[in-house]
């Protein structure tokens, strides 16, 4: 049987850290392009996977009639235009998370997905992890009882990426912390306590200590080849906020930056039951009572990989028609929350959302 066709969108981190690998990984896929920008990125990809095309256009990877389906994994700002096209082109898409810039403009890229028919999940990997689904599962089995909080910590002292460059720049990325690490994390929430509808958000966003960028003191960088010192720095590096669903009330507090020498990833899922919390990236321990004792216990399962996970469903997905828990009918909800915590720190009120 003939290969699947891919074409990958953006050749920089996730791209090669997760995306990449893991089609070359499956069997009954094939890379023919590398696209970027920046050609010699895309050229860099077919030197080192021995395969495929360098090109730096999308358009000609998503009008060849051969390609079944793409990675989108460009900055922000680029999520929701190449989805779209690559959409109403017939091919299917599975695009980097955050699901777009702005809630705006994932509606528009549901509105293709549903104009169209193909896929559209977006990578919010999270919902391919192991311990995640393990612990999905115990909430909504009944083993904590009444999940009726959530408190989300994602703060580091010192951890502004790319200082100055796309991910600082508010018209690209659009936003820091929140829409970078923030995402991740609440879509975390959401996914475990079965996506409920968010009713009301206060949140603040600050924008600090990155901003004097010639003095910003740091140890490591993440993806420090894109600083730019004299570049823009106009996004969010700390964030708190509320949120009221029709089931949870959620609290957060994020940090790419802080003057505070801890570094925390954790959510804490609070129940009348039990209560466990979720290391990010690792595994979860359950906090519970027996006989008169207090207990805590971590559960032990086999693990996958998630980003193996991913790129695997999203190949299945597309040969049997399953929607998947990424697909943008469902990541919409994640989107319209993070819209609304932006919104509010804008507005310095509360937001109710509507139905």
């Amino acid at each position: 049987m003939a290969k699947m066709k891919i074409g990958i969108i953006g050749c920089g981190t996730i791209a090669n850290n997760a995306h990449i690998p893991n089609y070359l990984k499956n069997e009954e896929v094939e890379i023919k392009y590398f696209c970027d920008i920046l050609l010699w990125k895309a050229e860099k990809c077919v030197e080192k996977y021995g395969c495929g095309i360098a090109v730096e256009d999308y358009h000609e990877v998503i009008n060849d009639p051969e390609i079944v389906a793409v990675s989108v994994c460009t900055p922000n700002k680029m999520h929701s235009i190449i989805s779209c096209d690559a959409l109403r082109a017939g091919k299917n898409v599975l695009c980097e998370k955050p699901a777009a810039r702005t809630y705006a403009d994932a509606l528009l890229m549901q509105e293709a997905q549903h104009e169209t028919g193909k896929v559209l999940n977006i990578g919010v990997v999270n919902r391919f992890n192991s311990a995640v689904n393990k612990l999905r599962e115990m909430i909504q089995s009944g083993e904590f009882g009444e999940i009726y909080h959530v408190y989300v910590s994602f703060r580091s002292q010192r951890s502004i990426p790319g200082l100055g460059g796309a991910f600082t720049t508010n018209a690209i990325s659009g936003g820091g912390v929140l829409i970078d690490w923030g995402v991740h994390y609440l879509d975390i929430v959401m996914y475990c306590l079965g996506d409920p509808a968010p009713k009301t958000v206060s949140a603040k966003a600050f924008s600090k200590l990155g901003v004097d960028m010639p003095n910003y003191v740091y140890e490591g960088m993440w993806a420090e080849d894109t600083k730019d010192l004299n570049g823009t720095y106009d996004v969010d590096d700390f964030v708190t906020g509320f949120v009221r669903t029709e089931g949870s009330t959620i609290t957060f507090n994020g940090a790419w930056a802080q003057n505070i020498g801890v570094s925390e990833s954790y959510i804490d899922f609070i129940g009348t039951k039990a209560g466990a919390r979720l290391n990010y990236g690792g595994d979860f321990t359950v906090y519970t009572t027996a006989c008169g004792c207090l207990v805590d216990c971590k559960p032990k399962f086999p693990h996958t990989d998630h980003f193996e996970n991913e790129i695997n469903s999203f190949i299945r997905c597309i040969q049997t028609g399953e929607k998947l828990p990424s697909h943008i009918d469902t990541v919409i909800v994640t989107a319209k929350m993070m819209q609304a915590i932006y919104d509010s720190s804008a507005e310095h009120k509360e937001i109710t959302l509507a139905e």
